[in-house]
């Protein structure tokens, strides 16, 4: 029991917080397992990575598309959690919600976009050295 004045959270501080961050993320990446969208996301991602070391690509291209991947996952994760808000305030359908959650989807969708082009470029600019 906290007397008072005390708060009933007490934030970590050192190492301890880097800690405790690492296992928010780490729950966040297990929540995230379980969206549909995400998995086929890390699908394409392993994919594409394979697609990348078979053609031949330079380390360079390698890195670049797994960077490209990695924003995507934060932009998925960043959608999901707005997804889990908008569900939690407007259980019933709202144009704020159907907005929140397209708006989201349309930022994923924009990477999405993003990364098939520069893999396709990257694919393209080995194949016609």
């Amino acid at each position: 029991m906290h007397g008072p004045g005390k708060p009933p959270f007490v934030k970590e501080t050192g190492f301890r917080h880097f800690l405790s961050a690492a296992r928010y993320s780490w729950q966040g990446f297990l929540r995230l397992l379980h969206e549909a969208a995400f998995r086929q996301q890390l699908g394409g991602f392993v994919l594409g990575i394979a697609l990348l070391i078979v053609i031949g690509a330079e380390f360079q291209r390698i890195f670049i598309f797994a960077g490209l991947m990695v924003v995507l996952f934060a932009f998925e994760a960043v959608n999901t959690a707005i997804e889990e808000l908008v569900d939690h305030l407007s259980p019933e359908f709202s144009m704020f919600g159907r907005h929140a959650k397209d708006l989201g989807s349309l930022a994923c969708a924009c990477l999405i976009g993003l990364n098939a082009a520069y893999l396709a470029y990257a694919v393209a600019e080995i194949y016609w050295r």
